[in-house]
């Protein structure tokens, strides 16, 4: 019989409905909040280079975080996002890609590019959008960027990298497509991931991106980071579907649910999710369950919208000290050693903010100095009016005034 509606051929002649949650998705776990494998899970292999890197990474990032906070509160930054409480999802995640993987982020993932080597002073020189700031000083603080470690710029408006990421792995695919099947030739190289927040899936970008990506079986992993909050508006006020993993099955697209929390169950997750992904050519969604900690940003007061009882409930369930606890009983890391590296790493992340902060702003020319090969006549024209504009004005641009030829 033929299929022109592209459903599935079950005929009923009772009249029932399908209720909203008639699909029950489990969360995968396998750590307990003690560092235990649980009864019945079995722990990804992860070798201890691997072990102690994403620990270092999560490390690392609780610190920075905790550091540049507090440097937007002194007025030294403009503004601030923390990975507080999804340090897990994010690297383990990250580790479980090849180096090679492009990585669309949404804006609270930089544990994902610090473990594939972004430097402390490349971070200092972003967030103080200085002259050695590798986007030249032209976004938000935080809004990272690197194309030597294959992650795509930040941009602000929310969901946008999600199409984006559906037909750049399109595009990882194409070169192993035989010309005459049309079928994979080849196991595909390398796939994309695309991270966001449960927020952003109420974007329609979230949705032309799935569907695009199901129709067209691109190879990208969708990782939805659930934290529970849209910035204030809690998940039970944005949808009432269960969570966004039901929404990857209803596009078509395999789909599995994990607890964020858990460095294991994360890793294992997604190096599953990158295997599908590269010997089938198709898409795969992961849901990270986990908790946002910290404010939304520095501009945020989460106090406004949830109780410090409730925060205190989930801060007992840390990842880092979840999965720190693991490696001590591999016997793995030394917990005086541990303590020893994080006040070196504090010392080495203030030492490093000192001399960024100190560091010249980008030329008033690098406003337009790539955007097109050469500056269009409109373009050169507001640079020229800006120039004017600032001449009149230096009380208002301290910094750029006595700079301008």
């Amino acid at each position: 019989m033929t299929n022109p509606n592209n459903i599935s051929l079950n005929i009923s002649h009772a009249l029932e409905f399908i209720d909203g949650h008639a699909l029950n998705i489990p969360t995968l776990k396998i750590l307990s909040e003690d560092g235990d494998i649980l009864d019945g899970a079995t722990a990804p292999e992860l070798d201890k280079d691997t072990a102690l890197r994403i620990y270092s990474t999560m490390r690392f990032i609780r610190l920075l975080d905790e550091r540049m906070q507090a440097a937007q509160r002194q007025g030294r930054i403009s503004f601030y996002m923390q990975c507080l409480g999804e340090e897990a999802a994010i690297t383990a995640s990250a580790a479980a890609l090849k180096q090679e993987d492009m990585i669309m982020a949404q804006y609270r993932e930089q544990a994902a590019l610090h473990y594939r080597g972004f430097s402390l002073e490349q971070f200092m020189n972003q967030l103080f959008s200085n002259e050695k700031d590798l986007g030249k000083g032209r976004q938000m603080p935080v809004h990272y960027g690197s194309n030597e470690l294959h992650y795509l710029t930040i941009s602000s408006p929310l969901g946008t990298q999600i199409p984006q990421a559906t037909g750049y792995a399109y595009g990882q695919k194409l070169k192993h497509i035989d010309a005459q099947s049309g079928e994979l030739s080849s196991e595909i190289d390398n796939v994309t991931i695309c991270y966001f927040g449960e927020g952003a899936a109420s974007e329609g970008d979230f949705h032309a991106g799935l569907n695009m990506a199901a129709v067209h079986k691109a190879p990208v992993l969708f990782f939805a980071r659930n934290n529970g909050y849209a910035i204030s508006t809690p998940a039970d006020e944005q949808f009432k579907g269960d969570g966004i993993a039901s929404r990857g099955v209803g596009y078509g697209i395999k789909t599995i649910r994990v607890d964020g929390a858990d460095t294991l169950a994360v890793y294992a997750a997604t190096q599953k999710a990158r295997e599908i992904a590269v010997t089938t050519g198709e898409p795969v969604l992961i849901e990270s369950i986990a908790y946002r900690l910290g404010a939304h940003s520095t501009s945020d007061d989460p106090s406004g919208y949830r109780t410090k009882d409730e925060e205190a409930e989930f801060k007992s369930n840390c990842p880092v000290a979840r999965f720190k606890a693991w490696l001590l009983k591999q016997g793995w890391l030394n917990e005086e050693e541990d303590e020893a590296q994080k006040d070196k790493i504090r010392e080495e992340i203030l030492a490093a903010l000192k001399v960024a902060e100190k560091v010249q702003k980008p030329a008033l020319e690098e406003l337009v100095s790539d955007v097109y090969d050469t500056p269009i006549p409109a373009l050169q024209k507001q640079y020229e009016e800006l120039k004017e504009h600032i001449k009149q004005h230096p009380d208002a641009y301290p910094i750029t005034a006595g700079r301008i030829k």
